[in-house]
């Protein structure tokens, strides 16, 4: 599948580095067009916690982490209180497993035939409602950096303690791209007290 040995590709050679640390491997790409990635994975099952970007802003600083999976831990600044959102607003997050894409949506106390889940013809996943309370459309980026079209019948739903729970199960395609990824994240040197530059020799 050349889409996704061209993503492997452009991590194999962009800067690394990477540390193991609170039982997480955290590793740090500096792509060649100057993008910044960081994902950190659960040492013992391998699996993505968190994976974030930044790019440049516009006028050439430092611009600000953009989640992709996981979230931001939350800080409290007192000057920014009156500035929170509301607790009581979903909350929209995406949390992989080792065998499918998942998001948990917080906040959601309707009951699950309130949900409507599809794929539409953009390649966007669309959760509506038919209280017409919530409604959300996102992508996966794994897929469209591979050029996998998005299938309804991998697509599940499930509901408990208000959150709604939107399954997409992993083609082999991404799974055998992960587990490369996984071959060549093992080769690299980790320190345990800090960044180390893991470019494979």
């Amino acid at each position: 599948m050349a889409a996704s040995s061209s993503w492997v590709e452009l991590l194999k050679n962009s800067q690394k580095t990477c540390m193991i640390q609170d039982g997480r491997r955290k590793l740090h790409f500096t792509l060649q067009d100057g993008r910044e990635l960081a994902e950190e994975y659960n040492v013992k099952t391998n699996e993505l916690v968190v994976r974030k970007w930044k790019k440049k802003s516009t006028l050439g600083g430092a611009g600000n982490w953009e989640y992709e999976v996981g979230e931001q831990l939350a800080t409290k600044n007192i000057q920014a209180e009156g500035l929170m959102e509301s607790n009581t607003n979903p909350i929209f997050v995406r949390k992989d497993t080792a065998l499918s894409f998942q998001w948990r949506i917080r906040n959601l106390p309707y009951p699950i035939d309130t949900y409507n889940v599809t794929c539409d013809d953009n390649q966007n996943i669309i959760i509506r409602t038919t209280n017409k309370k919530y409604y959300k459309k996102f992508g996966i980026p794994d897929m469209e950096r591979c050029n996998l079209k998005l299938e309804q019948s991998q697509l599940s739903i499930a509901h408990a303690n208000n959150t709604l729970i939107v399954t997409y199960k992993k083609p082999t395609g991404i799974l055998e791209m992960e587990k490369e990824l996984q071959t060549e994240f093992s080769k690299l040197k980790a320190s345990k007290d800090g960044d180390v530059d893991c470019t494979p020799s």
